[in-house]
């Protein structure tokens, strides 16, 4: 298979890809924010007890 056959075959195969509206990659964008904020402080909270806690017994 040529490199221009594959090229348009792709091209074929993204008029049938439906793709988002603005507002729905808009909202998801958000949300893939806001839960990356929240896994951070989470994992943030959870290694500072730790360190603090590790930090109790060393020393």
């Amino acid at each position: 298979m040529k490199l221009t056959d594959y090229l348009r075959d792709t091209k074929g195969e993204l008029k049938y890809v439906k793709w988002p509206s603005r507002k729905d990659t808009v909202r998801f964008t958000f949300i893939v924010i806001v839960v990356s904020i929240f896994v951070a402080l989470y994992l943030g909270f959870f290694d500072f007890i730790f360190s603090y806690i590790l930090d109790k017994f060393i020393i």
